[in-house]
């Protein structure tokens, strides 16, 4: 017999019945493929969300501690300097203060500096005591894979890149934050991100010394 029959004379060819398996497997495999699509762009989402709050949240410390800036040109430990650098393209900052902070009793020396690891960008800080000559040995990664990292001084009407207390012997008035990532993470996928830029500006307490 060319096919399987049943009983009243009714039934299905093999035929058939290879064209039914056919026609649900591809069904399922289109419902996996939807299902698989749906999960990554909720991990990406997540992802993105995750390093959006994560990049707004330095952005915010950053500003408190700038805020809390301590600074008198009679004692030698205090300090406020400012560098840029250029990492293939991308415009960086670092930065070295003497302020407050919730880490730390008393005045804190901070630093803030940028790493490069296989091409990607880090932010990292350390904290230690005002009045240490320690090296920083406690560093931390703070934000990783960043696209930018740039902190400008505003010097009378003018925003400049650098800035040393030990040469003008004061602070300047405000400093911008420009925190720019990119929401993807996949690297596969990172040159197809949009970048995102997270902004503040933080006016230092002028006339605030020690």
């Amino acid at each position: 017999m060319n096919g399987i029959v049943r009983r009243g004379g009714l039934g299905f060819t093999i035929i058939e019945l290879m064209i039914a398996i056919a026609i649900m497997s591809i069904v399922l495999a289109a419902l996996y493929s939807s299902f698989l699509l749906a999960d990554r762009a909720l991990v990406q989402a997540g992802e993105s969300s995750f390093k959006l709050q994560e990049s707004r949240a330095f952005v915010d410390t950053l500003k408190r501690e700038l805020e809390a800036v301590r600074y008198s040109r009679d004692n030698s430990f205090c300090v406020f300097k400012l560098n840029d650098r250029d990492f293939h393209g991308r415009q960086t900052s670092s930065l070295t203060m003497t302020t407050t902070t919730p880490l730390m009793k008393g005045l804190a020396k901070i630093n803030y500096s940028i790493e490069e690891r296989g091409g990607n960008l880090f932010i990292t800080k350390s904290v230690v005591s005002a009045f240490s000559q320690e090296a920083d040995e406690n560093r931390m990664d703070l934000v990783e894979e960043i696209e930018s990292f740039t902190l400008q001084a505003k010097y009378q009407d003018t925003w400049v890149k650098t800035w040393d207390s030990a040469l003008s012997e004061n602070t300047p008035d405000e400093v911008k934050i420009t925190l720019t990532i990119r929401m993807k993470s996949n690297k596969d996928e990172a040159s197809f991100a949009e970048p995102f830029s997270v902004f503040e500006t933080a006016k230092l307490m002028v006339g605030r010394t020690l």
